[in-house]
Order: structure tokens, then C-alpha cells, then sequence
């Protein structure tokens, strides 16, 4: 493994979920020198306009715009790693730790674990546009029935020389597109896009154009234009690949031996490189976090770099964006291997748990 071997590792232990039987206090020690955490992996708002952090070792922090409080283990979570946070239509909170899944409806939780059909470490949930709710791991997708979860099997594409950055089949993360297709970042196999009308799958691997067979994050702008992230190889061997790609879906719906697909060599970071967050704002903005220079922006025309903190001790060379957030206010926020950030327009303000949050 190479240099970053640890980082990667770090960021991989995210993906999961959380668990437990009932809640009893989420007081928080305040000291203004204390970061969030020092991952903070998830930044999710709830419709109440609560701001969720989900962190590597104290699990889910929720800022109420007032007051910073934790839920974790000592509250009932069966694990302090929480990389996925969600709202489901009735209002309840689902977390992602490395123990399973579980939802909180605001006083006890709900746990989703082997017994429940949910297996594997690292799992990401998705709420569909419809209310169903899917989850991926290291094991692959599952569906939700309610109250149990069941395996959503995924055809494997044929793969030529199959490499992957932790485990080949793993769901990175879950995504629906306007059109109500469910896409899927897989590790080793690429992106795949699932129509619930007819049942049908569609790959995009390499051979089409993708930078790697494995990719971490899938996003749709506002064109209809869907983007992903890829990471290189670490297994069997290190494979030097990775960066930044868009899929123009206007042009053709189905795979077009590359054609529709875009890649960016001329940018550095985004070519042969772990792209790990790709984060669309309201203007259009596409934010991508490149490992190793900082943040992008990409307003249509031209990608911009932001690689400026007021605190470059803990980000160090901006080894890892693993979260982007704007919240109803119009602020973006940044999860870093480092810490919380708020972005001013120019560079990135830590925020610890004092803040400060404006």
C-alpha cells in the first residue's frame, strides 16, 4: 500500500451504522479546544433545520443552531463510527455506524444487524423519493420491508483483470436520479443504475469510459448530468488510477463505449487520483473534494481550487474532504480528516464545539 494507506483505511472504516435500545442524555462537554471530532465523515440537515455531524469516534453530533449535543454509545449506539445519516418521511433519523443500521425517532433506537437481514461492516442509507429505504455495505445492497432488510442482488459486469480499493462488490454509496433509477458506487464493478419500472440494470465501467471500476460517490446536477467520483486500486496490487468523470444522460441513456463520458487529465487532482465527495449546491456549483489539493469548484465552465484554512495544521495537505453540506442559510460546510469547517467564500474556518458556527 502507499503513502495514503492510512488515510484510506481510516476512511473506510466510515461506512457503517447505528444501533441500540434507548437514549438517556446527550449533554456535551464544551471546551473550545476540542474539535467536532477529528473525521467528520456525514453532514446531513433534518427538515427541522438541525445540522448532524457524523464522526469517526464520538458518533453523531446535532447542532439545533443553538446548543452541540452527541448521541453516542453511552446514549445506547451500538458504535461511535456514524458515516451515514438520513431522514425517513416520518420523520425518524437513521444512522450508519460500523455495527449495523439503526433508526431513532427521537427518544429510543431501532437496531438493523444480521438477525434483521442487514449484514456487513460499512453501511450507507438511502431514502428514496418514495420512502423506501436502501441500504449498501461491504456485503451489497439491501431493501428495506418495513421491518425487516432483505438482499438486493446486483448482476456483476464482466471485468477484465477485476482490482479493488477494499472489497470487490462493496456499495460506496446510493444514489436516486430525478427519473427515480437507483444508482449504485460499487467497488471493483463500477456504477450501476437500476430501473424499478422494468427491473433493469445498466453498467458503466472502465471499458466505458469511468476512471476506475471503483467508485466512491455518484452525483446528478442540475442538467441531468451524472458525475463520479473513482478511487484507485490498493488490492490484489496498487493500481494507479482514479479522478473525476460526467456522464452526459441527455445525449445518450445508454452506455455509449464512452462517448458521453467525460474525464478532466488537464485538471490536477482529478485525474489518476481518490476522489471521495462530490457535492452539488443550489446555484449548480459542483463542489469536488481531490485528495491531496483541496476543494474544487466547478461553476459550468471552469474548475476553481480552494485550498486555503486558518487552521492547515490539522488538514495538512488537504489529505481527505470527506463531506460537503450547503444548509438552508446558505452556508457550506466541510467534513475533513481534521475536523469541521465552514467555508467563508475564500478558504475553510475550523469549527470546534464552541464554534464558532457563524
Amino acid at each position: 500500500m502507499k503513502k495514503d494507506c492510512l488515510h484510506r483505511y481510516v476512511y473506510l472504516l466510515f461506512f457503517s451504522f447505528m444501533l441500540s435500545t434507548s437514549c438517556k442524555g446527550q449533554g456535551v462537554k464544551k471546551d473550545s479546544s476540542l474539535q467536532i471530532d477529528d473525521y467528520v465523515v456525514e453532514i446531513f440537515e433534518d427538515k427541522n433545520g438541525n445540522l448532524w455531524f457524523g464522526t469517526m469516534a464520538k458518533g453523531a453530533a446535532r447542532y439545533d443552531r443553538k446548543t452541540l449535543t452527541y448521541l453516542s454509545t453511552k446514549d445506547g449506539l451500538c458504535e461511535n463510527t456514524v458515516a451515514s445519516i438520513r431522514e425517513d418521511k416520518e420523520g425518524n433519523m437513521w444512522f450508519g455506524t460500523h455495527s449495523g443500521a439503526s433508526k431513532y425517532d427521537g427518544k429510543k433506537f431501532t437496531h438493523y444487524w444480521n438477525k434483521e437481514g442487514l449484514h456487513g461492516p460499512g453501511c450507507h442509507i438511502l431514502v428514496d423519493s418514495k420512502g423506501n429505504i436502501w441500504a449498501g455495505t461491504n456485503h451489497g445492497a439491501f431493501r428495506y420491508n418495513g421491518s425487516m432488510f432483505s438482499e438486493f442482488k446486483i448482476p456483476n459486469p464482466t471485468v477484465e483483470n477485476l482490482s479493488y480499493k477494499w472489497e470487490a462488490g462493496k456499495i460506496w454509496t446510493l444514489m436516486e436520479d430525478r427519473k427515480g433509477n437507483i444508482w449504485f458506487a460499487r467497488d471493483g464493478y463500477g456504477a450501476c443504475k437500476f430501473d424499478p419500472t422494468t427491473g433493469g440494470f445498466t453498467h458503466f465501467t472502465k471499458k466505458d469510459g469511468l476512471c476506475s471500476n471503483n467508485v466512491s460517490c455518484i452525483v446528478e446536477d442540475q442538467q441531468g448530468n451524472i458525475w463520479f467520483g473513482c478511487l484507485s486500486s490498493d488490492f490484489p496490487s496498487f493500481v494507479n488510477e482514479g479522478g473525476l468523470c460526467r456522464y452526459d444522460a441527455s445525449l445518450n441513456d445508454s452506455v455509449g463505449q464512452g462517448k458521453t463520458i467525460t474525464q478532466y487529465p488537464e485538471v490536477q487532482g482529478l485525474s489518476k487520483n481518490d476522489i471521495y465527495t462530490i457535492y452539488e449546491d443550489r446555484s449548480g456549483n459542483i463542489w469536488i473534494g481531490a485528495t491531496g489539493h483541496g476543494a474544487y469548484c466547478y461553476d459550468g465552465k471552469n474548475f476553481t481550487l480552494f485550498n486555503e484554512s486558518d487552521r492547515p495544521d490539522l488538514i495538512g495537505n488537504f489529505m481527505g474532504i470527506q463531506s460537503i453540506l450547503e444548509d438552508r442559510d446558505g452556508t457550506l460546510w466541510f467534513g475533513f480528516s481534521g475536523g469541521l469547517f465552514r467555508f467563508n467564500g475564500k478558504s475553510f474556518i475550523n469549527i470546534t464545539q464552541d464554534g464558532p458556527w457563524k
